[in-house]
């Protein structure tokens, strides 16, 4: 039925399983992928949106490197906003809402069309070896299918179990199995597991909500893209969200089923995410508010199928469904499912490499939330990451890794194998030390190089950026040598509310200016005549003010981002015995044995580990 020998086989086929066997078959390795279902390759098991806080910027560098998530949300969009606006560039954050059927359409087609890649619908249950190294899956028909490497992205199926008040029943996602056996094996071969939850809010009939008492939410009114490639568009037409709140009459009648709640009465056990609490969990933990924010997403173009953001719940089905009916705009609301919590089997990411293949397993990958991750972008990051590795891993190659200071899929790895996590980790803003350098518009500068050079971006993917960066350049240069004159700029100085010139200033120093946006010196003819001769994109005029207002701040993390790399620089040999050092602390060998960390700094960052104890190390280097 299967080739010999496959050179990459990816169990799932969801965010992180899509985007592994796309890039692991991009770089030329023969991939099967192998999912429960076919129908639901890629398929947005909660929210129907991609992108918002951080993981926009992740979504960006998702597309930077090659892979498909921008492309297929930009291709499926049904609204685009630009988050944190109001805020300095750093914090830009792109997020859009996406048709849900749609989108998983997009991708099986995208994955269909690119070369390489097998597929076959079957649950695995066991994991093929030979000693220390994996060497295939088996199937619960039996079939064994041999493999050079194995990428596993279980998702929530590994033993997942659904709650919904005080029932209980095996489910990997709502009408879809659970999976079994692999949690088991690899428990058997020396791995650690634990348990998490999820949850999914009720999904209800538009047709019966009321939206002129909520407040619309529209899409930008110049809407961008994800994708840096000219193929995707931005959006023509939009769909509005709309947003209403819960009330105390809402709180009370939650408060009514907390008795019969699995996250109150013993049955949830599990951590869930911190970031995304339920309903429940939000009135229980901030009991002196009187409203939550609910927004209210469409599910597509055409469908009436809504999604209720803001009200994930495990309580019994009759208490969700009342208390929807007292939220304004809600009184006559038509479920078409309730909300549940999934507990389901992760495996703590200290056990991982930089690469996402296993400490313990050689050939073994782990992408997605079986790392303890949540979110599509953090997943779908990870996919990324493990697809190009297990490939760079069976035709011998170094694996390659991101730093902090180069992506926010560097923050995510690095944080996941050096700190691990006991809740499910998702990605902010505030986690990332280099944020002005990892800024959602230039992701193309900062990784399709080193994308071209391992062999996944595109040649024209590199051209379009060395375009786009050149224009930039140009336009920066440009600033930076041209002179304006008082009478000029004055009046628009003026419009502005700030001082006035006395005589000729460069333009970049007059753009510096906090008042001051690039678009305001579009008046200015000479400003006006360059865009026109060089046919100068928004793109590059967002990236050259940005790079001209913020320079300051980004020399400064560049050279913080160098005295890390001193630290990055010094390896640390293979398998070394920390326990044979004395002179550092006894927390310190503990942690530093069980992690193994592959550099000085990223020992540095290890809970536990002290100035002191890296200070013993650097002599123990040689340095």
């Amino acid at each position: 039925m299967f080739a010999k020998e496959y050179d990459v086989i990816v169990v799932g086929a969801g965010h992180a399983g899509s985007e592994a066997a796309a890039a692991a078959a991009n770089m030329g390795s023969k991939t099967l992928l192998i999912t429960m279902n076919l129908q639901n390759i890629a398929q947005m098991s909660c929210n129907p949106a991609m992108g918002g806080i951080a993981k926009g910027q992740i979504l960006r560098e998702i597309d930077a490197l090659g892979g498909y998530s921008g492309i297929v949300t930009d291709n499926t969009a049904i609204q685009f906003k630009m988050l944190n606006k109001s805020k300095g560039p750093a914090m830009w954050s792109p997020r859009a809402q996406s048709d849900r059927m749609r989108f998983a359409e997009a991708w099986r087609l995208r994955l269909e069309e690119t070369h390489n890649v097998d597929f076959y619908q079957e649950m695995v249950t066991d994991l093929l070896f030979d000693k220390d190294r994996v060497c295939g899956v088996k199937t619960s028909l039996g079939l064994e299918v041999f493999a050079k490497s194995v990428v596993l992205t279980s998702g929530t199926f590994l033993n997942g179990l659904i709650h919904i008040g005080e029932k209980q029943f095996g489910g990997g996602r709502a009408g879809e199995s659970a999976s079994f056996g692999i949690t088991e094996r690899l428990v058997e071969r020396g791995f650690t597991s634990g348990r998490m939850k999820t949850g999914t809010p009720p999904r209800v009939d538009g047709r019966s909500l009321d939206y002129a008492k909520m407040i619309e939410q529209p899409g930008d009114n110049q809407p961008s893209t994800f994708s840096y490639m000219p193929s995707t568009q931005p959006l023509k037409t939009q769909r509005s969200c709309h947003m209403t709140y819960t009330n105390p009459a809402v709180h009370d009648l939650l408060r009514q089923g907390f008795d019969r709640s699995p996250m109150f009465n013993g049955r949830i056990q599990s951590v869930g995410p911190r970031y995304c609490p339920s309903v429940e969990d939000k009135i229980n933990r901030f009991a002196e508010k009187d409203r939550h924010q609910i927004f209210v997403e469409p599910e597509g173009w055409n469908t009436v199928e809504v999604y209720v953001n803001g009200f994930s719940t495990s309580l019994p089905e009759d208490v969700q469904y009342r208390a929807l009916t007292a939220v304004s705009g809600f009184e006559n609301v038509k479920f078409f499912r309730p909300g549940y919590a999934i507990e389901y089997d992760y495996f703590p990411p200290t056990q991982l490499k930089h690469s996402l293949e296993t400490k313990p397993i050689a050939g073994l990958f782990f992408a997605g939330q079986i790392n303890g991750t949540t979110g599509y972008e953090e997943a779908a990051a990870q996919g990324l990451m493990a697809g190009i590795n297990a490939h760079l891993y069976h035709t011998e190659q170094e694996p390659f890794s991101l730093r902090r200071d180069q992506a926010y899929i560097g923050v995510l790895i690095d944080d996941l194998i050096t700190k691990g996590t006991e809740e499910p980790y998702r990605m902010f803003t505030s986690r990332a030390e280099y944020r002005t350098l990892l800024r959602q518009d230039n992701a193309d500068t900062r990784l399709t190089p080193l994308s071209h050079k391992i062999g996944l971006a595109s040649d024209e993917r590199l051209e379009v950026m060395e375009k786009s960066q050149h224009q930039a350049d140009s336009l920066i240069r440009f600033m930076k040598k041209t002179s304006i004159q008082p009478q000029d700029i004055n009046p628009i100085l003026q419009d502005k509310e700030t001082a006035a010139i006395k005589q000729s200033t460069k333009l970049a120093k007059i753009l510096a200016r906090p008042q001051l946006k690039m678009d305001d010196l579009l008046q200015l003819e000479l400003i006006n005549l360059y865009f026109k001769e060089n046919k100068t994109t928004q793109t590059t005029l967002e990236q050259a003010e940005i790079q001209i207002k913020y320079a300051g701040y980004i020399e400064k993390e560049e050279a913080q981002a160098q005295k890390l790399d001193r630290l990055e620089s010094i390896k640390i040999p293979q398998g070394f015995d920390f326990h044979a050092i004395q002179s550092i602390s006894t927390e310190a060998r503990q942690k530093l044995t069980e992690i193994q960390p592959q550099t000085l700094s990223q020992a540095s960052r290890i809970s536990g580990v002290s100035p002191s104890d890296i200070s013993v190390l650097l002599v123990h280097m040689g340095r």
